[in-house]
């Protein structure tokens, strides 16, 4: 287990992730670099609800379950006992064609980008059938205990039901840039774009003429606007959510940043996200 410890005298601050500015009644952020070293402020140690968040986290579980072979990328999925004709891949990547929400319509598999919570809960529904556990079960064995996270639940859908802290989530971010419970293969691909070229909407911030999307995680890519900094590179992956939450981890500058917030998502953070990571980056 990595324990992370504050590495920047508190008086910075002041001049570092002023998130006691924010329109939130609360909010916590930290950051923390490829060596170890990290910063937060805010109550890090406190759960908060993570929406879509969670869906990286589930696809973390997703890959730990293909390496230890009870999940394949490419099983097709069920539905209504039918085989379905997308692929776990097509679910991770927000390429199956199902719509955003279960009964909405559905497209031809791999044609165009629909972010879906349907999805993700018909991905929890096959991980659950393939490990004969529920799916908060799994992620708690394979993601939650293996990396000491002390404030992280699943008590709702696998698309967005979670909670988690700063501090749990840097533990999170400090997995991803320095993998043990995945090789460092598995985890290249899955910050890889799939389905490579796919237009679609991404939520908040309109549509995106390649709408990047790795297994769980989504891509920054080409996409403007965007609610990380400018300068972050096109490698950056992680995930929002819609209350107020995100996460970022950028491969080139070996940073990464998470924010929580108890205030739905809506144009402050799309203002406030790319001025902390700005800070962020400065900081690293």
């Amino acid at each position: 287990m990595i324990t992370l410890t504050p590495q920047c005298p508190c008086s910075r601050h002041n001049e570092t992730m002023q998130i006691e500015h924010w329109p939130v009644p609360t909010a916590s952020a930290g950051w923390i670099s490829a060596d170890g070293r990290s910063d937060r402020v805010g109550p890090s140690s406190q759960p908060f609800k993570l929406a879509s968040i969670t869906k990286a986290l589930v696809g973390i579980a997703a890959l730990v379950a293909i390496e230890e072979g009870s999940i394949s990328l490419e099983d097709r999925n069920q539905v209504d006992g039918q085989s379905a004709p997308f692929t776990v891949r097509h679910l991770l990547a927000h390429a199956a064609g199902i719509g955003p929400e279960a009964g909405d319509p559905v497209i031809e598999p791999g044609t165009r980008r629909v972010y879906s919570n349907a999805g993700f809960e018909l991905l929890g529904a096959h991980i659950e059938r393939s490990t004969e556990m529920t799916i908060a079960e799994y992620l708690r064995l394979a993601v939650v205990e293996p990396l000491g996270l002390q404030a992280t639940t699943l008590t709702g859908s696998p698309a967005h039901g979670a909670f988690s802290s700063v501090d749990d989530l840097l533990l999170v971010i400090a997995e991803l840039m320095n993998p043990t419970l995945i090789h460092p293969s598995t985890l290249a691909l899955a910050t890889a774009p799939q389905f490579p070229g796919l237009a679609g909407i991404l939520p908040g911030f309109g549509n995106q003429s390649e709408n990047s999307w790795g297994l769980g995680f989504e891509l920054k890519g080409t996409k403007s606007p965007h609610w990380t900094s400018t300068r972050n590179s096109p490698g950056t992956f992680g995930h929002f959510g819609a209350a107020g939450t995100m996460f970022w981890v950028d491969p080139v500058s070996r940073l990464g940043c998470v924010a929580l917030t108890d205030r739905a998502f809506g144009s402050w953070a799309a203002s406030a996200w790319p001025i902390l990571s700005d800070e962020v980056l400065d900081a690293g």
